[in-house]
């Protein structure tokens, strides 16, 4: 019996190599790494088997392997021969209830695009079966996975896509929004001052808060200020430029602000938004989850205060509604410590929606 192609694996670029060595040697099954030269595939061969139940096995043991697909049609890459090859397999995978999606990789040059191959095919498709499609959330997924030539089609279901959000998935955004912090600037001789900066500024904007504002609190040299807001600004714009290329939404720029520490703290008492200190004087988060979860159910602008090498001044402490340690016994460098403390605000508070979620749908 002949061999034929039953497996098209992904994987990361210079692993080709590794990943066929691996199904070679668990499954015994011939694999061409780099098949026609198109980097991150590998194409399996098998005799005999059932492909789905092999992808299952080799999607469990090789870890170097991205995504596994079953090759269900082997086909000419013609828009005509797709069309062909995904009504002949269908009606025995697709149920007339259950959505569907067609994704298309394609690789060499041809008269067509992917999006032509999605369209023909899923309108060959919902002819037949009368599904609808379903780009977001689909149950199937057709794979038509195109090398030069040649198309494999593939039929898995669409939870084969780990997705950076579900249903009833907490949004931590929407806490984060909220937040304006306060951060003391690192003053320090050299480009210290400017490294940590960038640092800093990479991390508020991964978190896309509302504002960040450097706050110093005593008479402070203006060059290694300047050098640490550069730093800061520097810092967002890298990791902002990073976000706006790949996320598939809009993203906040966090904006940067100059303001006196004590000013800040009297002009937002005054206005009546709550005040978040963090010290290793603090109470421990995970004490005070309840008080903390309230202010934000009661505020749309939090204030949250981060120190710089000797902590925050004793007064802010003082007029501040909460003070929190969010890692007792670790004093918190200043580079990683907005990280820090955003994580585990973060985290108090969308434990919450999550557990009121879950009570909700049930």
């Amino acid at each position: 019996m002949s061999s034929r192609p039953c497996l098209v694996v992904t994987t990361h670029l210079d692993l080709e190599r590794v990943t066929a060595s691996r199904i070679r040697e668990e499954f015994g099954l011939d694999a061409e790494p780099l098949p026609a030269g198109f980097q991150g595939l590998v194409l399996a061969y098998c005799r005999e088997g059932d492909p789905d139940t092999l992808a299952e096995k080799v999607a469990s043991r090789v870890v170097e392997a991205e995504r596994v697909l079953p090759v269900h049609e082997h086909v000419k890459a013609s828009l005509d021969e797709i069309c062909e090859a995904v009504k002949k397999i269908a009606p025995q995978r697709l149920k007339t209830h259950e959505s569907f999606a067609v994704r298309t990789e394609r690789r060499g040059r041809h008269s067509f695009t992917s999006l032509d191959v999605n369209v023909r095919a899923g309108a060959c498709i919902q002819g037949l079966v009368g599904s609808p499609v379903d780009l977001e959330n689909p149950d199937k997924i057709f794979w038509v996975e195109i090398l030069g030539e040649e198309a494999f089609i593939s039929v898995t279901p669409g939870t084969i896509i780990w997705k950076k959000n579900y249903e009833r998935k907490p949004d931590a955004l929407k806490y984060l929004r909220r937040i304006v912090v306060g951060q003391v600037p690192y003053i320090a001789e050299g480009d210290a001052s400017y490294k940590v900066g960038v640092r800093i500024g990479r991390s508020v904007q991964s978190f896309e808060i509302r504002e960040l504002v450097v706050t110093p609190y005593t008479p402070t040299e203006a060059s290694p200020l300047a050098r640490f807001i550069i730093g800061l600004l520097e810092g967002i714009e890298s990791r902002y430029r990073i976000q706006v290329k790949t996320y598939g939404r809009s993203v906040h720029r966090t904006p940067v602000s100059l303001f006196d520490l004590y000013q800040l703290v009297r002009d937002y008492r005054e206005r009546g938004v709550p005040i978040l200190a963090t010290s290793t004087r603090g109470r421990y988060i995970g004490e005070v989850r309840d008080v903390l979860r309230n202010v934000f159910r009661r505020s749309e602008r939090v204030l949250v205060l981060v120190g710089s090498r000797e902590g925050l001044p004793t007064g802010v402490l003082r007029l501040s509604d909460l003070v929190i340690d969010v890692m007792p016994g670790i004093t918190l460098a200043t580079d990683i410590a907005a990280t820090s403390i955003l994580t585990a605000i973060s985290n108090v508070l969308v434990e919450e929606q999550s557990k009121t979620q879950v009570s909700n749908h049930a």
